[in-house]
C-alpha cells in the first residue's frame, strides 16, 4: 500500500476515532483509574425522594448505556488497533491469511482485520 493511501486511511480512522469518542461521552465516561477503559454513565437518583417509576427509568437508562457503550468501545478499540497497525507498517494485512485486504473493503471498514475471503 502506498504512503498516500496509508495517510488517507489514517485520516479516515482518526476521524472515526474522534466521532466514536464523542458518542462514547454521551453514554459513558473514561474510567479515572484506567483511561483506556470507558464506564457507563449513571445518574445518581436520590432513591429516598424518587418514586419507583423514576428509579426504574434510571435503571433502564443505565442498562441501555451499558449495551451501547460496550458496542461503541469495541469499535473504538478496533480503530485504535488499526491506527497502531499503520504506525507498525502492518495495516491492510489479513490477520487470518496474511494477504492484503482489498481496498474497497478498507473503504467500507477502515478497521477491517481480514480480507473478504476470511471476513466470516
Amino acid at each position: 500500500m502506498t504512503k498516500d493511501k496509508l495517510k488517507y486511511f489514517e485520516g479516515k480512522l482518526s476521524a472515526e476515532k474522534k466521532l466514536l469518542e464523542e458518542e462514547l461521552k454521551t453514554v459513558g465516561r473514561r474510567n479515572p483509574h484506567n483511561p483506556n477503559d470507558w464506564e457507563p454513565k449513571y445518574t445518581n437518583t436520590n432513591t429516598d425522594t424518587a418514586d419507583q417509576l423514576e428509579v426504574a427509568e434510571e435503571l433502564e437508562n443505565y442498562q441501555n448505556n451499558i449495551a451501547i457503550l460496550n458496542n461503541l468501545e469495541s469499535k473504538y478499540n478496533e480503530v485504535l488497533k488499526a491506527i497502531e497497525k499503520i504506525h507498525q507498517n502492518k495495516y491492510g494485512i489479513c490477520e487470518m491469511g496474511g494477504e492484503f485486504i482489498e481496498i474497497d473493503r478498507l473503504e467500507a471498514n477502515p478497521s477491517a482485520k481480514t480480507c473478504k475471503k476470511h471476513m466470516n
